[in-house]
């Protein structure tokens, strides 16, 4: 591969396996992503999808084979820059993973704290991503307090307060009713459009008809097909 096409790339995975125990999550996985690209990575239930995106963020790490993640060899990575890595990347869960006893604002503004950035700036990013998620209103509510589709949203604006280079989403829609799903949709289409690598794991037939982009097939840890809508 010439140096060009290497400088669009963002992520690279070579040969990745991860087992537990005896079992095998991925085998002999090799993906390349390029930047501002939209994958979707889908299969059925077992198929691997999940532990892919783990690997992606540290939440487990491979048990043999290399991810690069925009110059960051992850097998590699020392302590001190797994922070670096993380701020690359925002990560949305299915369930949310809000905290119950902290008000929106609160959830959010972790992101910046954990950054070290000042109390003005983390009040201007929060409002940021609340005004582009629509929920301005909510900053003061808890998150047991919304519903599913609110949370989800908040789950996004959390995500993006960073401007992340990339953004994880795990079945982003998978819990939600199809119009809180829509609005999901068209905030995951809304941030690629501002030039973030979109990498989605899903069983959403319908997301992924609507948004395009190529799909990545998983089966039993193998990854059987790589197509483009």
């Amino acid at each position: 591969m010439n140096s060009s096409k290497i400088k669009n790339i963002i992520i690279r995975m070579f040969h990745v396996h991860k087992h537990y125990g005896s079992q095998k999550a991925l085998v002999d996985v090799t993906i390349d992503i390029k930047k501002k690209e939209f994958l979707f990575i889908t299969g059925p239930s077992g198929a691997g999808k999940s532990t892919l995106l783990k690997l992606l963020y540290l939440g487990e790490k491979v048990t043999s084979g290399q991810i690069i993640i925009d110059g960051m060899n992850l097998a590699r990575i020392s302590p001190k820059r797994i922070p670096i890595l993380r701020r690359k990347c925002g990560i949305i869960f299915q369930d949310y993973k809000l905290i119950p006893d902290k008000t929106v604002f609160e959830n959010l503004a972790l992101v910046p704290e954990a950054a070290g950035d000042r109390k003005q700036l983390i009040e201007k990013k929060v409002r940021f991503a609340l005004k582009t998620v629509e929920m301005e209103n909510k900053r003061n509510s808890y998150p047991p307090r919304l519903s599913g589709g609110e949370q989800q949203r908040i789950a996004v604006a959390r995500a993006i307060i960073g401007r992340p280079k990339i953004i994880i989403a795990d079945e982003p829609t998978g819990s939600l009713d199809p119009k809180s799903a829509g609005t999901i949709i068209s905030l995951l289409k809304k941030t690629h459009n501002n030039g973030t690598t979109m990498i989605v794991a899903t069983h959403d037939k319908a997301l992924i008809q609507e948004i395009g982009g190529r799909v990545i097939l998983l089966n039993k840890g193998y990854l059987v097909s790589s197509y483009i809508l």
